[in-house]
């Protein structure tokens, strides 16, 4: 079809549609510039593949009527939104993303060269012309394109050359794309995305997630920005939710199900009413989370996708539940997020736990019953808090405790319970016994960043207390705020303060931590523990993650700075200390350094990982989960400015 037919066809009757897949459009100037340069010299620029979906009614798209059968177009989204974008001389309705990738393409007529504009190279050279406002004007543009080059003698003998590529030019809208159609009821969602899988192999995977957003917008064409607009007041209150997170909760209240493909049978009506259901259902998950437990942003919200679970919950009894109920559910909530149980949302998973709250005998018993066969047993060991950093699952446990419990300030004696204190923000991680000290011992990275060597303080109290070492700073806080060690599960032997004792002073920290967190379970169980009694079958030290955090104070800072670095070019921020775990069982496997795991352009480039001095089993790993690895910062920076940021010289 005629990439001129395919375009009325998106504006006049949206018998095509762009999808809305919640990558939304990412391509760069320099991609657009060398797809249209691809165009004009006729090279293949490769095939489409449409959906034909049926929607329920008819709805308005723009000014367009949605007819019943739409295609949606799968694999070529980024291709034809910079066609659309450049030859109608502005986004398609609905557009998400960065118009100015395809604002201002300009073409030299005489060196036959695509390029963005630029005011001292292009103002007073009448070569270079306006790609949009040549393909809006048509065939008129070329004429008075023509007409003032006619009356430029230099340009006499050249006439002819010019109006030949002009011609070409615009015969852009006239070449032919081949198109692929997926069509037939019998084509559910998970068929669709293993056909386009199958399709587009070399590049990034279509989510069911997408695909169901996809079709659902077919119908509901508003359906993502309502969606945004939820996600975005949660990011301002703190967390990080993607739209695939958030149908996933929609998902599980219409159909009491994970899987995207229960969604076919649902129409506008029933999605507008299931996002309101899961929004309000959601926020009070959140507030119960942050209220309760005190994980209040994002860093330490693990275990999310254990929430739609629990918005299915509150859906089936209609609102909040009584104390003990809460609890309880929060407790299943801690308990799932502590080992790893959604770390990779395979739907079966989900639909395992959905199961056991709705079937048979089921109910939230059966939910934690069904948790503690999975793990073998729920009882917090000493040895499960041998993690390190801030990729360690027991951080957000960690701060959970701290939250829960009566954990002070050591400067101000102050309380850090979650009622009082506020957002997260106002809180630092503190090394209680300080890096550089410790790396000047020819401690390890894991030792110097033990879990058990972390505790939360203020800003001010962390400025204060600087890289003093216990035995010189603990006694004074001992003598102004009696007590306040002690809150924080500080071992009271003063000869485990000294840095030579170092290691022991984590062994005696971490069994204070288990006695804590135990208790804190224990009262969220109401004095219901049997939950917490050991199994025989319960691992005693939990297998062991392999290296993965930071050599030294040097090399994290170097990392944030890299992180940074890349945020200031207008791309995402990575994840520094990645959890990466066993996609199957949830076992943690490494914490990566940093990371992007959709790629710097999400939909378009592989995960990417930043690994710096790790051993080889940590590369092998994360380049067998499909990252891209890079092993020094400046072999990355030359990749992302290469290969993401090749853009025109201006």
């Amino acid at each position: 079809m005629q990439i001129s037919k395919i375009l009325n066809h998106m504006d006049e009757d949206g018998s095509i549609a762009l999808p809305e897949f919640q990558r939304g459009y990412v391509w760069t100037r320099y991609q657009v510039r060398h797809f249209f340069d691809s165009l004009y010299r006729r090279h293949p620029v490769g095939s489409l593949l449409l959906w034909a979906t049926k929607t329920r009614a008819t709805k308005q798209r723009g000014n367009a009527p949605v007819k019943n059968d739409v295609r949606l177009l799968l694999d070529g989204q980024q291709r034809m939104t910079s066609l659309y974008g450049i030859i109608r001389g502005h986004p398609p309705k609905f557009f998400d993303g960065n118009a100015q990738s395809f604002t201002g393409l300009h073409f030299h007529i005489g060196d036959e060269d695509f390029a963005f504009y630029q005011s001292i190279k292009m103002k007073d050279d009448p070569l270079w012309i306006d790609v949009s406002e040549l393909m809006k004007a048509g065939y008129d543009g070329q004429g008075r394109i023509m007409e003032v080059l006619s009356s430029n003698a230099k340009y006499s003998d050249q006439l002819g050359k010019f109006y030949g590529r002009i011609g070409r030019l615009l015969g852009i809208k006239e070449i032919v794309m081949h198109i692929e159609e997926i069509s037939g009821d019998e084509n559910t969602l998970d068929i669709v995305v293993d056909i386009f899988d199958r399709v587009n192999s070399s590049g990034t995977a279509l989510s069911k997630g997408d695909l169901a957003l996809a079709k659902i917008c077919a119908e509901w064409p508003e359906a993502r920005e309502s969606m945004k607009a939820r996600v975005k007041k949660w990011e301002e209150a703190g967390y990080d939710f993607t739209l695939d997170w958030l149908l996933r909760s929609i998902n599980t209240i219409l159909t009491g199900e994970a899987k995207f493909s229960y969604l076919q049978g649902k129409d506008a009506d029933d999605l507008q009413i299931g996002l309101e259901r899961a929004s309000r259902h959601i926020d009070t998950t959140l507030n119960m989370i942050a209220g309760r437990l005190g994980l209040d942003h994002n860093r330490v919200l693990f275990g999310r996708f254990a929430i739609p679970i629990i918005v299915r919950y509150l859906s089936l009894k209609n609102g909040m539940p009584d104390e003990q109920e809460r609890d309880k559910l929060l407790f299943w909530f801690a308990q799932v997020g502590m080992w790893g149980r959604f770390s990779s949302t395979t739907e079966a998973t989900m639909d395992r736990d959905l199961a056991a709250l709705e079937g048979p005998g089921g109910g939230l018993d059966a939910l934690i019953e069904q948790l503690r066969l999975w793990r073998g047993g729920l009882r917090i060991e000493p040895s499960h808090f041998t993690g390190w950093s801030l990729g360690s699952r027991f951080y957000p446990v960690l701060y959970m405790l701290t939250r829960m419990g009566a954990a002070r300030d050591w400067g101000t004696g102050l309380p850090l319970r979650a009622n009082m204190l506020g957002k997260m923000a106002r809180l630092e991680v503190h090394h209680i016994f300080p890096k550089a000290k410790l790396y000047d011992r020819g401690h390890t990275r894991q030792e110097v960043n033990a879990l058990a060597n972390f505790c939360f303080l203020t800003k001010d109290t962390n400025l204060m207390i600087g890289a003093r070492l216990p035995e010189d700073y603990f006694p004074d806080i001992e003598e102004k705020h009696p007590g306040s060690l002690a809150s924080q599960w500080i071992p009271q032997d003063q000869k485990l303060w000294k840095i030579e004792r170092y290691l022991e002073f984590l062994e005696a920290r971490r069994h204070l931590l288990a006695e804590e967190a135990n208790r804190c379970f224990g009262e969220l169980l109401h004095g219901d523990t049997q939950w917490l009694v050991h199994l025989a079958s319960a691992p005693e030290v939990p297998e062991q993650a392999s290296s993965g955090s930071f050599a030294s104070e040097t090399e994290e800072q170097e990392l944030e700075d890299l992180n940074r670095w890349v945020v200031e070019q207008g791309l995402p921020a990575g994840q520094i200390s990645f959890d990466y775990a066993d996609p199957e069982t949830g076992a943690q496997k490494a914490v990566l350094d940093l990371v992007w795991e959709h790629g710097l352009q999400p939909g378009l480039t592989r995960p990417v990982a930043v690994l710096l001095n790790e051993p080889a089993e940590v590369l092998s790993l994360a380049s067998g989960a499909g990252f891209q690895c890079f092993t020094t910062t400046a072999v990355f920076r030359a990749y992302v400015e290469t290969e993401i940021l090749r853009l025109e010289a201006a």
